[in-house]
């Protein structure tokens, strides 16, 4: 019974390799060198209840060093002063666009409706979203996002990571995990298969947006504006990532537990909506990084060739550890990946009680 299971241990090792081994087209690749045509771009924020972050952040868009942009943003509808400060902004700066959007009873609470409404607004066909709690790290973002628009590419997946907050476990957690999906997404990208963007960080063109059809396929769900939509226009020659320091946005992350894990409800519940190709592959990844540590554990209790399954874990890590900390690099997340062996186990814990919360309830989304 112990050599059958730790056949079976080697096996779903091996797998768990494969996938790793994959994730190295990411963790080892080069940025491009593009011409940077500068095409006019709108940018395109959609905020609901977002005031205090619009007076926060939104001036680190204006600031863009880039020489023909627009900023459309969007009032989902607010109850609080964020179509005044929006109004503000718009008096000292023309390149301020608002549109207004008021609950219906069609679209109540839809962020897919206020989007589209944005994009109908936006003068330019090169777009580029964000959040209203986001800010560009350098004042090269646009023309970094941007440059990536060469012929034929009519999306961009970029990074939208979190602020850092010195000793917190959580925000180290919150962060390690979306390094985790980024290394994914660019890796799946690179392979020729794009699967899911992040609107924090995302790019496309109003041409792809509409021969879409928008978001008509998917407009009954709340969530799913970001990676839904690429999941079905994207594909190996329409899509590129940008990766560059200078191109990554940060946002507020999450200061509780229990809002994080309902954010990565909603997160779930959404990805149950992709290609079955991408669920396929998404669940394999998962389940066997699962039931790698259910089989180690086992074998460890059994006493079943102890010194072989530690030295198994020991190489598993190594390798795992060389994309984390090659990707991290990339992206300017290397304190979060020491801890990344408890941050991993952890996670698999919390997507397993993700799971079984989404069978008995509905999570809650757009504001």
């Amino acid at each position: 019974m112990g050599t059958i299971l730790l056949g079976i241990f080697i096996l779903v090792t091996l797998i768990n390799f494969l996938y790793f081994f994959s994730f190295f087209s990411f963790a080892t690749a080069g940025r491009k060198n593009h011409l940077h045509p500068e095409v006019p771009i709108s940018v395109i924020i959609c905020a609901k209840n977002e005031a205090e972050n619009l007076r926060n952040f939104l001036p680190s868009i204006l600031e863009q060093d880039y020489p023909h942009f627009e900023v459309i943003v969007i009032n989902d509808a607010s109850a609080d002063d964020t179509l005044d400060v929006i109004e503000e902004f718009q008096n000292i700066d023309p390149r301020i666009v608002c549109v207004d959007v008021q609950n219906n009873e069609a679209f109540w609470a839809n962020k897919k409706y206020s989007l589209t409404l944005g994009i109908k607004k936006a003068r330019h066909k090169h777009l580029l979203f964000t959040d209203a709690d986001c800010a560009p790290q350098s004042k090269n973002w646009i023309r970094e996002m941007a440059g990536n628009y060469q012929p034929g590419v009519s999306i961009i997946l970029g990074y939208g990571g979190y602020f850092k907050h010195t000793g917190s476990l959580l925000n180290k957690l919150i962060r390690f995990e979306t390094l985790l999906t980024a290394i994914q997404y660019f890796s799946y990208a690179r392979l020729g298969s794009p699967y899911m963007g992040v609107g924090r960080n995302l790019a496309y063109t109003s041409t792809q947006f509409y021969e879409q059809k928008g978001f008509a396929s998917h407009l009954h769900l709340r969530s799913g504006d970001d990676d839904l939509f690429v999941n079905e226009a994207a594909n190996g020659q329409n899509t590129t990532i940008c990766f560059s320091p200078e191109a990554i946005t940060r946002s507020v992350p999450k200061t509780t537990f229990k809002d994080w894990f309902h954010q990565k409800r909603r997160h779930v519940s959404v990805a149950g909506h992709y290609k079955s190709k991408h669920k396929f592959l998404l669940g394999a990844f998962y389940s066997f990084r699962l039931i790698f540590w259910i089989l180690f554990m086992v074998l460890l209790i059994l006493q079943t060739y102890p010194k072989t399954i530690l030295g198994i874990l020991g190489f598993k890590l190594v390798i795992e550890s060389i994309v984390y900390f090659k990707s991290a690099r990339k992206l300017n997340e290397s304190d979060v990946v020491w801890l990344f062996p408890f941050f991993d186990l952890f996670l698999l814990l919390i997507q397993l009680a993700i799971f079984i919360n989404n069978i008995f309830s509905k999570p809650r989304h757009w504001k």
